[in-house]
């Protein structure tokens, strides 16, 4: 057996007894709508608890962008019966810890405690749910600390600035084309009126699903969830509209001139992802051709373009699978000295046609795939990823049994469905291509980027 495939199959292997002490998956919907969805794993006397709400920036319209992230912020200031930050430090003194994020299609909190402690996690979570208070000095306080938080993460940041003008280049009308922190003059101009109307519509038991995952008992779970939860009422829930990308007809292009020390490119394709392909097997074939682009050291664009001919100081690829609407497939880099923008796309372009052209080699193949479910395996191996990937999942509209589904799928990918899909999807029609133009750094501070998806709240 060549050895990539042998490396492929020990990770199967490595993966089997992972779901040996990994239970299966138990799931109950109470009366009022909320979702609870439970895996225990007993490794070790921890559970991690997490609520998940289907609101996040793709459910956002013009004038109120970033107003989910807002809310975030809102929800650690108190409540009817607690005051601000009365919650974060019970759970410290209990010896966990908590956070929260927000992304494109859902905003999730969660807490990390020793197993008997998950009744502490839910009681303040129902708590929150429906019995937050809004206040205007508080709101007025932290709308400033969201505009510093845009300051710092992206208007500061080149890469980030960059990254956030492509996004919305290369959307028209997806509302994937809003950052999730929102437009500065948007933040500026929240109401609190906004964040009360958001938060009666979204944070509601049946628009939320509640995750558990560590050393639990199912049955205990439903019983704690019908204590804490059940008693909440629902809202009255419209479905968001569509909003659907129209087809893209030709490549698009943008600069963006600001104080950095380097050149940056971005360069993105509109791909589909598993809500929204034509057959289920494509997106998991976009996933291995990212792979195959950038999986470590050994992958072709770090290979061949940082090591090889140089051209590159810095390179990569990425690709996400879960989304409720169409996703980009994105090359990003820095040239290396001696070279620019120009060259550094050639070779981007030169290294797409090539997987257009050759199918890609089988050991290398089987490589990639070892390391792509070495990565989902690794992620599973924390109660804490468990926990997240199944929300993750149900909050976008997909099944959470596809999670077990994944290595299965990846490993089944052909090198002509690879070919296949870089030929459907890697075309010039689809492209959008930004570069970051260095001004000199002068006061502005030029730090490095952050691309992340999800805004963490700062707290």
């Amino acid at each position: 057996m060549p050895k990539p495939i042998r490396a492929l199959a020990a990770l199967l292997l490595l993966f089997v007894p992972l779901a040996g002490v990994t239970q299966e998956v138990s799931e109950r919907t109470l009366e009022n709508g909320l979702r609870v969805i439970v895996k225990e794993d007993h490794r070790a006397p921890v559970v991690v608890s997490q609520v998940w709400y289907k609101v996040g920036s793709s459910y956002e319209y013009d004038g109120i962008t970033g107003v989910s992230h807002m809310l975030e912020h809102m929800m650690f200031q108190g409540t009817e019966t607690r005051a601000p930050g009365e919650a974060s430090r019970i759970i410290a003194e209990n010896g966990g810890q908590e956070n929260a994020f927000t992304s494109r299609d859902y905003t999730a909190y969660y807490q990390q405690l020793e197993a008997s402690r998950l009744p502490i996690a839910f009681e303040l979570e129902a708590d929150r749910m429906r019995n937050l208070q809004l206040r205007e000095d508080r709101f007025k306080k932290e709308r400033n600390v969201v505009m510093e938080e845009r300051r710092l993460r992206t208007e500061d940041k080149p890469r980030s600035l960059t990254y956030e003008t492509f996004v919305a280049t290369a959307y028209q009308a997806s509302p994937y084309r809003h950052p999730v922190i929102g437009w500065m003059d948007d933040i500026r101009n929240y109401r609190l009126a906004d964040l009360k109307q958001w938060y009666r519509t979204w944070y509601a038991p049946n628009n939320a699903v509640v995750v558990v995952a560590g050393a639990v008992n199912p049955e205990e779970v439903f019983r704690l969830a019908e204590k804490h939860f059940g008693p909440l009422e629902p809202s009255t829930l419209l479905p968001p509209k569509p909003r659907a990308e129209p087809a893209q007809r030709g490549e698009r292009r943008v600069r963006v001139r600001a104080p950095a020390e380097l050149p940056y490119l971005i360069m993105g394709y509109k791909a589909p992802v598993l809500q929204t392909a034509d057959e289920a097997w494509k997106p998991y074939a976009l996933a291995v051709l990212a792979g195959v682009l950038d999986s470590g050291n050994s992958a072709r664009l770090t290979r061949e373009l940082v090591r090889g001919r140089q051209i590159a100081a810095a390179v990569g690829a990425g690709y996400g699978l879960y989304g409720r609407y169409e996703g980009l497939l994105t090359l990003s880099g820095v040239p290396a000295v001696g070279h620019d923008i120009p060259a550094l796309e050639a070779a981007l372009r030169d290294q797409i046609l090539r997987l257009k052209e050759e199918p890609v080699a089988p050991a290398e193949l089987e490589r990639i795939k070892a390391q792509v479910v070495a990565a989902d395996v690794y992620a599973k191996d924390s109660v804490y990823g468990q926990a997240t990937e199944i929300g993750r999942l149900v909050t976008v509209g997909l099944d959470w049994r596809l999670a077990d589904e994944y290595v299965e799928r990846i490993s089944a990918v052909t090198p002509e469905q690879v070919r296949q899909v870089a030929n459907e999807f890697l075309s010039d029609e689809r492209l959008t291509v930004a570069v970051l133009d260095p001004l000199p750094l002068g006061d502005t501070p030029a730090s490095g980027s952050d691309m992340s998806e999800d805004v963490d709240a700062i707290h």
